[in-house]
């Protein structure tokens, strides 16, 4: 901002965020609705002389990208400062927000940058959509409800609507009003071309950098059968196996077969290992498309017959004939790659999201596809979380959504559940043994245990991600060893558990977690941290050691050393008297018979919160419970955001020290 009189215009405010709705769209006279819009976050700074700055939600200088938009919003304000919050974006010839042209845009601009200077952007012209007012004059609207923010933002006169103006906001009682329902805003939202919608509490606050239940919102989504015409190999955590897959589909009018996509989620592990043998058998040298895809799309590609037919979602199909926003559902073996068309560049249907699973009748069954199987469901509506209304349906369609970053993280492992058949104020238990009516497909391992032996689960695949979720088994815990061909393997992780004391919280582990961190990479190791989801946090190194009982002994030696160097703050014994105002340093969760609640789970507690992989910045500059406490629908907007953080830690295994 140095270009800038930046001591006259408003300061900077870390942008509030939505929160994913869970493919439930709010209802109800406290709600009122936005367009949910495709182009980039921005504020709108406004100096009392002018001066305009623009900032993206990162708080990078937008302001000579979009200099059209400075300056157009000062003759409404009559000598008052200002702060927008909005979004700047592109309308395509179709009148449509168009992401694709922004992108052209941001491109041309970037190279603009480096190069000969005297390029203009007149041919593709930016317009802000504001949809918040966060400041007018000398008085902050931070605390102000949303209701009133809106009706002062509404009230700005808007000099040049074609650049700046207001994001169109309408509330449940007006759309009962005109007889319509939240459904049908939704309708029209896709039918117009939009992302989705956005419910907002209409008594909310403005909350800087949070993503609270009070802004929810609900993407639009399609899905799309496709052929798989060739993959590319892993990279990192996925070495070895499938990466992704390269996608083709018949073209509507001349028939030819055209590339339109990769695919590269949604994939459990053995679906990876599963499609790649499929793959390797019918592979081919060459592309089998009519014209040759993007160089920069077919880096490492590896090309199949395009005989297997495939399921994706995603959300919008490009002008450049480019599914963006993919996601894999499974292969379709009931479907020939000859019936396999190309979809249209435009919105999406007005349908909302397909789960999994859809909602059903209060108290009935419904039959759902996952992955391969059919499972039979039931009491969806049956609420498992009193303090926020999340339901059995809400479990399931969480870890229906989360299970290409989980399922990587059970394979192999055996896992016990703990079980909240009537909610997480009912009567719990820890069940290691599969279940009595457990289908016969589902994977299990039978080991020693003392006094006989107990037949494990495994869950490697989203249908039995989906059939514990349906037990109400809202916890995983897994021990740091696989099993193999049924026997069991060494320890390939080592474990911190940190467990805040009496008068101690999350944030003096993460004071904890830094020392540690120091210590375990000045021994060649790379920790990894996350929450566990109630109260403490955990450390994961990869590791490499033929003997069971090593990491307990460096575990053990290395906590006892902190709890030396500051017994005030720290301890390495269990015993509860040692650890008011410490942080335990939980050493014992190597030991082989002990588990550890799984990266992604969910926990047992007033809310659905999740045990969250974190990063070291995150670590370092967490100084409140709540700036480490994710529940469910901010995991899934996070791995949005970073993918699986705990990825690397399978190819970061070294000796243990």
């Amino acid at each position: 901002m140095a270009a800038h009189d930046a001591s006259r215009v408003p300061a900077w405010v870390e942008p509030m965020l939505a929160k994913a709705d869970g493919g439930r769209l709010r209802s109800g006279p406290e709600w009122a609705y936005e367009y949910k819009l495709d182009g980039y976050r921005a504020a709108m700074q406004i100096a009392p002389d002018g001066t305009t700055v623009l900032t993206s939600r990162n708080n990078i200088d937008f302001t000579a990208e979009f200099a059209d938009l400075a300056g157009v919003l000062a003759p409404a304000l009559d000598g008052r400062a200002a702060y927008l919050d909005g979004e700047v974006v592109v309308y395509g010839e179709d009148g449509r927000i168009d992401f694709e042209r922004m992108q052209e845009r941001r491109g041309r601009y970037v190279r603009y940058q480096s190069g000969p200077k005297g390029l203009e952007f007149k041919d593709v012209p930016v317009r802000f959509l504001a949809f918040d007012l966060l400041r007018l004059g000398d008085r902050s609207l931070l605390a102000t409800p949303y209701d009133e923010r809106r009706r002062l933002l509404d009230a700005l006169p808007m000099p040049d609507p074609y650049r700046v103006s207001v994001v169109r906001a309408v509330t449940f009682d007006q759309l009962a009003a005109d007889r319509r329902t939240p459904g049908d805003f939704l309708a029209h939202a896709a039918s117009a071309g939009y992302e989705g919608v956005v419910a907002k509490l209409r008594s909310s606050a403005y909350l800087p950098g949070q993503r609270p239940d009070s802004w929810l919102k609900h993407p639009l989504v399609r899905t799309q059968e496709v052929i798989v015409c060739g993959w590319r190999p892993g990279q990192r955590s996925f070495t070895g196996t499938l990466g992704g897959l390269l996608l083709g589909a018949h073209d509507p009018v001349t028939g030819d077969l055209v590339y339109i996509g990769d695919v590269g989620t949604g994939f459990s592990q053995a679906a990876r290992a599963d499609l790649q043998a499929q793959l390797q058998a019918i592979e081919r040298r060459t592309h089998p498309f009519v014209t040759t895809p993007p160089r920069e799309d077919i880096v490492r590609a590896r090309w199949v017959e395009p005989r297997l037919v495939g399921e994706i979602v995603y959300r919008q199909f490009t002008r450049a004939g480019r599914v963006r926003h993919t996601a894999w559902r499974g292969l379709r073996h009931d479907k020939e790659p000859a019936e396999v068309l190309a979809p249209r560049a435009g919105p999406p249907e007005p349908v909302a999201p397909p789960p999994p699973p859809p909602a059903e009748p209060a108290g009935g069954r419904i039959t759902v596809q996952a992955g391969n199987r059919r499972l039979t469901l039931s009491n969806l509506d049956k609420v498992l979380y009193p303090a926020g209304g999340f339901t059995k349906g809400e479990v399931i369609n969480y870890y229906s959504r989360v299970a290409a970053v989980l399922l990587p993280h059970l394979a192999g492992r055996p896992v016990t559940f703990i079980r909240y058949p009537n909610g997480v104020d009912g009567q719990k238990w820890f069940e290691k043994n599969v279940p009595k009516g457990a289908p016969d497909w589902l994977r299990t391992v039978r080991l020693a245990a003392s006094g006989g032996t107990i037949d494990y689960p495994l869950l490697d695949d989203l249908p039995g991600l989906v059939w514990a979720a349906n037990m109400a088994a809202l916890e995983l815990h897994v021990p740091q060893w696989t099993v193999e061909s049924g026997t069991r393997q060494p320890p390939d992780r080592l474990v911190f558990d940190l467990d805040p004391g009496p008068g101690t919280t999350i944030v003096d582990c993460c004071r904890v977690a830094e020392r540690l961190h120091e210590v375990l990479a000045a021994d060649g190791l790379t920790p990894y941290a996350k929450t566990s989801g109630s109260k403490g946090m955990q450390l994961y190194c990869g590791i490499r050691t033929d003997d069971p009982a090593a990491p307990s002994t460096y575990a053990k030696g290395l906590a006892q050393r902190l709890a030396r160097e500051t017994p005030e703050s720290v301890t390495a014994v269990m015993a509860k008297a040692q650890r008011t105002g410490r942080v335990f340093i939980d050493w014992s969760q190597n030991n082989p018979a002990k588990t550890t609640v799984a990266p992604y789970s969910l926990r047992g507690r007033d809310r659905p919160t999740v045990s969250t992989p974190v990063t070291w910045d995150e670590v370092r500059a967490c100084r409140h419970v709540t700036h480490l406490t994710f529940t469910a629908d901010e995991v899934l907007d996070r791995i949005d955001d970073h993918g699986d953080l705990l990825a690397g830690v399978a190819g970061t295994r070294v000796p243990l020290p």
